[in-house]
């Protein structure tokens, strides 16, 4: 199930059908938008849409996809004006739930992330309210084919965790030292799958048989929806 854990994020993205992928390159592409019109269309100068184009190419966005989003961005063609906005709730047995989106219809995102959290079982809160719950880590995301060595780097780098998933490695990092770890594994020449700041639990809430089932089905349709680009949660499965 995904949500608090990157890597099951990005393996659930990779078994997704056709039509679900092209969802993805929808609101990856949207976020690409975003950042060439606040940083501008140079990824050399621009290190979010520099992370935003290597995370597009690591769920196989096409090329010629993301440059045309970055032109159409940078030419002033693109007129959409979307919104960063945090929701936050609680699922099935009081799960603590972050919903990041980003829209250009505030009343509609906000209504219909109201309308998935009622329909199995949880509500929407207030702002704040579930957030006191996680800390805000580093987490870089990358393949690699030595993962002892990749260990090892980042420890040095300054990561303060690093967990192995076959040849797949997340590494953590606090938020303070985020750049600078990044920086340094990229200096080692490191390609990322991704690399974001971004809430992780605290502690995590087991949930029963019953609730599992409408926390995942709650999952899947904000994972649905165009607006929610990433979703955290405490739920232990």
């Amino acid at each position: 199930m995904a949500g608090h854990s990157k890597w099951n994020n990005i393996k659930h993205r990779k078994e997704k059908t056709d039509a679900q992928r092209a969802k993805i390159f929808t609101k990856t592409g949207r976020e690409i938008s975003v950042a060439v019109k606040e940083g501008g269309a140079d990824p050399a100068a621009n290190g979010k849409l520099r992370d935003l184009i290597a995370k597009a190419k690591s769920m196989n966005v096409p090329n010629e996809n993301i440059e045309r989003i970055i032109k159409k961005a940078a030419s002033g063609e693109d007129r959409s004006d979307y919104e960063s906005i945090s929701y936050e709730g609680y699922g099935p047995e009081g799960a603590a739930v972050i919903v990041e989106a980003l829209t250009d219809n505030r009343n509609r995102t906000a209504a219909d992330v109201r309308h998935y959290f009622d329909k199995y079982g949880g509500n929407l809160g207030t702002a704040g309210c579930v957030s006191y719950m996680f800390e805000t880590k580093g987490i870089i995301m990358l393949e690699t084919d030595d993962p002892d060595k990749t260990f090892e780097d980042a420890i040095e780098s300054g990561a303060e965790d690093v967990e192995i998933f076959e040849e797949t490695v997340r590494i953590i990092t606090s938020a303070e030292d985020f750049a600078a770890v990044k920086q340094s594994l990229s200096d080692k020449d490191y390609t990322f799958d991704s690399a974001e700041i971004e809430p992780i639990p605290s502690s995590y809430v087991t949930l029963s048989e019953e609730s599992v089932k409408k926390m995942t089905k709650m999952l899947e349709l904000l994972e649905d929806s165009d607006d929610v680009q990433r979703i955290w949660h405490n739920a232990e499965v």
